[in-house]
Formats: C-alpha cells, sequence, structure tokens
C-alpha cells in the first residue's frame, strides 16, 4: 500500500530526476537526511512504483538521429485486431520513441526519430503504411525542438 509522498520523498524524485547517476551518498547530502534513511526511501519508492527505472539521456545527433517527426495515422476500421496489429508493429521499429492513441480526428500519434527525410520515407513505406487499417497519415518534421523534457513535476 502506497502512503502520501512527504516534502522528502518530493526531494528524493527531483533530485534523480535531475541526476540519476547520484550515489546514496551525494543524494542523501542533498536531501538532509541520513545516507540509511535515504537509501530505505528509495528503496520504497522503487517498491511503490514512483521510481520505474534509470537510463542515460543520449545525443541523437551524435548517433546519427537528426530528424524527428510526428506521425498522425488513421486507421479505416478501429477493431482489436487492428489495434493489436499495428501496437506489435510499432513496438518493433526502433525509429519509434513513443505512440499514442488519442482521441479526436485521429487514431495514433507517432514519435519517430530517423537519419533523415530519405530514412523518414522508407520507414514510412515500410512499417508504417503497409500496416492493414491504415488509412492515411500526416507528417511533421520538427524544425526546431523548443523544449524537450522528461522530468515530471513533483
Amino acid at each position: 500500500m502506497s502512503k502520501e509522498l512527504d516534502r522528502l520523498d518530493r526531494k528524493i524524485l527531483r533530485a534523480l530526476q535531475a541526476e540519476g547517476r547520484l550515489s546514496n551518498i551525494e543524494l542523501a547530502e542533498r536531501v538532509n537526511l541520513s545516507p540509511t534513511a535515504t537509501a530505505e526511501r528509495v528503496r520504497r519508492l522503487t517498491r511503490e512504483g514512483y521510481i520505474t527505472g534509470y537510463m542515460a539521456m543520449l545525443s541523437p545527433q551524435k548517433l546519427g538521429r537528426n530528424l524527428l517527426v510526428f506521425i498522425e495515422v488513421k486507421l479505416d476500421r478501429t477493431t482489436a485486431d487492428v489495434f493489436d496489429t499495428f501496437a506489435a508493429a510499432v513496438k518493433r521499429s526502433d525509429d519509434v520513441m513513443e505512440c499514442h492513441m488519442v482521441a479526436g480526428g485521429f487514431d495514433y500519434l507517432v514519435k519517430a526519430r530517423v537519419a533523415g527525410m530519405e530514412a523518414y520515407r522508407q520507414f514510412l513505406s515500410e512499417v508504417i503504411l503497409p500496416l492493414p487499417g491504415v488509412r492515411e497519415t500526416h507528417t511533421y518534421a520538427v524544425m526546431e525542438e523548443v523544449k524537450a523534457v522528461s522530468a515530471l513535476p513533483v
């Protein structure tokens, strides 16, 4: 059973979101707790699902993933088998960063990162368009990333 987050829990979560590689001792100093108490809180926050993992933030440009695109996908039918097939295909694609089923004028919003426009055309023609049920797509190429954060307000 989860307990309500207190001020110290929130401080720990903010510190770890900003710098996930903090040692327990550094974290304890930042939140003004003993290392033992800090470690126990981190274990509890992980056990209760507030902390779901740790990862390094990588440079898309250094890795040759210079083009960020958002794709609206409209399906011609919204059945369980079409949804399942679409979800399985995007999960297999290394180019897809995020995929969300949405309510509104289209069915899915896909965020993908590729090397460039040629790689995007190949991704679209080999991954998205051949899927059963895909009726229409609209692509938005990102010209400038104005704000890109993954940290949640705590």
